[in-house]
């Protein structure tokens, strides 16, 4: 019944719309209403080549034969050096007769107006005629008024101050009373334009079609190229033709506003099945209807979890993020908790919400987040409850609420950057690509010990495939630009995530920041840039002792050579996590004899013999406009962030 009504829906707009068709198709063009002449209020009516900017369309006129309308009401034609008031035009000969738009200001006061030199460009307008008076040994169009008359040249020096250059016709009789009068009187132009005679005599005004650069005449039924033909056999084909495929485009549009609802039903009852259907694997079934595990973990009820929240009360939010919102909680054996909240219960929640499962069941390490259980699919919310992790995120110490109390020391800072170079490589080794690395996701327990969260977008990614391809998510200013532009994820995209929160740790500034210049929004190009410059002090938290402290300074600069590394543009360029936490221990224990090796070119696995940092491939980098995270603050993705919180 439903799809019937739609149909029914649908026809009808198809009737109405090639009905509306039809009758625009038999009405006159609407670029041929539109350059209809037009005047300023004085003057001659305007049209082509000419046209009115605001009175008429471009595309009733030439390129470059605007007139504009001035305060008195004429029509001025603006050259590069002056504006002159168009007097009269002759669309036969190709002539408009114009003056000086100053002498229309200053006539009748006595004085001559303040004129300029006047040198006309040589095209689309000339001189008419050759009756001009020009200067010995010039070939410009540069015309004296005076001459090399001393009396007459004499005026403008008294009156007006100056000596300018203008044109006027021959045969003026200028003198000493009339000078002004010879000036309103003007010359004569001629233009270079398309031949409009056949296009109007033939019924068409005539226009010019900017897109293909080519004049064109508008006719009542449609445009033509010179002239218009008002043949009926054809107009009725036209009209036919334009009616059919009208109704083809409605009907198709009708067709895929069926499928569409088609398929939003379909994926209604996806998500009923998915969320209220028990899966067909016999032991997640068994453990489903037991009621008392899924994967391996409890099933909580929902009451029970609202209980251990307050009801999800606000005071007890701990973050919110793309996915959902994180409550800390206290269960009846006494375990505090960190129980995400999905936003939605629809079937891509429902594929997140199995996704973290599965993965967090099949992990075991001291530097990932463990969830202790989750609500089932029938339950009336989507839960997942996690170990509570109290002392906030690194985003909070490093440019958050906490950063201004006690910011973060470089001992600690180090330490994170290896426990979470540690839990990446784990999750590497483990086959599987987190795929929403930041410092919003690194958690900090008492003693500051790391804890990786949020594996609601990560994927599995078998050792025996280069690449998983997928649509790009993640989190503005950490997505890895090739995995933007080719839809490839591999453990390398989780380096440049990773090569951004070194970047963090360093500096102690946000991935975006929509206040530093355009460039430099994202902080993986602000990094890019200072280091190729070698400025670290311009990247460097000041408050780290990079000035003062030789062991610092040494680890640090250390540190932004391997974030460089991490941020290359290419993939194949950058580290494994297996070697960025090699590198990283290394310089941490002030042991980088196989780091310097790299650097100086020893190591056979090197890209070149030289230095890394200036290898052919950094090099190029050098002169490339570095381009950024993709997911800059004015681009839109299916999703942005996932939980700014404790947990995972």
């Amino acid at each position: 019944m439903y799809n019937m009504h739609a149909l029914l829906v649908c026809l009808d707009i198809c009737v109405f719309c090639v009905i509306l068709l039809s009758k625009r198709s038999c009405g006159a063009d609407y670029r041929y209403e539109a350059c209809v002449p037009r005047n300023c209020g004085n003057g001659p009516n305007i049209s082509f080549p000419f046209y009115i900017p605001g009175l008429q369309e471009p595309y009733c006129g030439y390129p470059g034969f605007a007139l504009n309308c001035s305060q008195q009401r004429f029509p001025v034609l603006q050259l590069p050096e002056n504006d002159y008031v168009v007097e009269g035009i002759s669309y036969q000969t190709r002539t408009l007769r114009v003056y000086d738009a100053a002498v229309l200001s200053s006539y009748g006061t006595g004085c001559l107006p303040g004129i300029r030199n006047t040198t006309l460009p040589t095209a689309p307008f000339g001189f008419y005629g050759n009756n001009w008076l020009c200067g010995k040994g010039r070939d410009s169009w540069d015309l004296a008024i005076y001459g090399k008359d001393e009396i007459f040249a004499n005026i403008a020096l008294k009156n007006c101050e100056r000596n300018v250059v203008a044109p006027v016709e021959d045969g003026g009789n200028i003198g000493r009373g009339n000078v002004v009068e010879v000036l309103r009187r003007g010359f004569v132009l001629n233009w270079t334009a398309s031949d409009c005679s056949k296009c109007e005599r033939s019924g068409g005004r005539c226009g010019f079609n900017a897109t293909i650069y080519h004049f064109r005449c508008w006719c009542p039924g449609r445009p033509h190229s010179r002239r218009c033909r008002p043949e009926k056999s054809h107009q009725s084909v036209l009209i036919l033709a334009t009616a059919i495929s009208g109704g083809g485009a409605v009907l198709l549009l009708c067709l895929l506003i069926l499928f569409v609802l088609w398929h939003c039903k379909k994926r209604i009852k996806k998500i009923y099945f998915l969320s209220r259907s028990t899966t067909s694997d016999p032991s997640t079934k068994s453990d489903i209807e037991t009621g008392r595990s899924y994967f391996g973990i409890p099933i909580f009820s929902y009451t029970e979890l609202e209980v251990a929240t307050g009801n999800f009360d606000a005071s007890k939010e701990l973050g919110d993020g793309g996915f959902g919102a994180v409550y800390h909680g206290k269960l009846q054996d006494g375990r505090e908790v960190a129980i995400k909240r999905l936003y939605e219960h629809n079937y891509r929640r429902v594929e997140q919400f199995m996704n973290e499962i599965q993965i967090l069941t099949c992990l075991r390490h001291k530097n990932l987040v463990s969830l202790y259980g989750c609500t089932s699919r029938r339950s009336k919310e989507l839960l997942l409850v996690y170990e509570y992790i109290p002392n906030g995120t690194v985003a909070d110490h490093l440019h958050g609420e906490k950063a201004e109390k006690a910011p973060l020391s470089w001992p600690v800072r180090m330490n994170i950057a290896i426990e979470t170079a540690t839990a990446l490589a784990y999750l590497h080794k483990s086959d599987i690509i987190h795929r929403d690395v930041k410092t919003d996701n690194i958690l900090l327990d008492n003693n500051f010990c790391v804890k990786v969260a949020d594996f609601g977008l990560s994927r599995f990614c078998p050792n025996n495939v280069t690449h998983v391809s997928t649509a790009p998510q993640g989190t503005p200013g950490y997505v890895d630009p090739e995995y933007h532009q080719c839809y490839q994820l591999t453990d390398k995209s989780d380096v440049y995530s990773f090569g951004v929160v070194l970047v963090e740790l360093l500096s102690s500034m946000p991935a975006v920041d929509i206040s530093r210049s355009r460039d430099e929004i994202n902080l993986a190009n602000l990094a890019v840039n200072r280091i190729q410059k070698h400025a670290f002090d311009e990247l460097l938290d000041r408050s780290l002792g990079y000035d003062c402290d030789a062991e610092v300074k040494r680890m640090s600069t250390s540190v932004a050579e391997l974030a460089f590394r991490c941020l290359q543009l290419e993939k194949d360029m950058r580290p494994s996590m297996d070697e960025v936490l090699s590198v990283l221990e290394e310089i941490r224990s002030g042991d980088e004899s196989r780091f310097e090796d790299v650097r100086e070119g020893k190591d056979h696995n090197c890209v070149s013999g030289k230095m890394w940092s200036e290898t052919d491939d950094v090099v190029l980098l050098k002169n490339m406009n570095f381009q950024s995270s993709p997911n800059a603050v004015t681009d839109v993705w299916v999703s942005s962030s996932t939980i700014t919180s404790s947990v995972g």
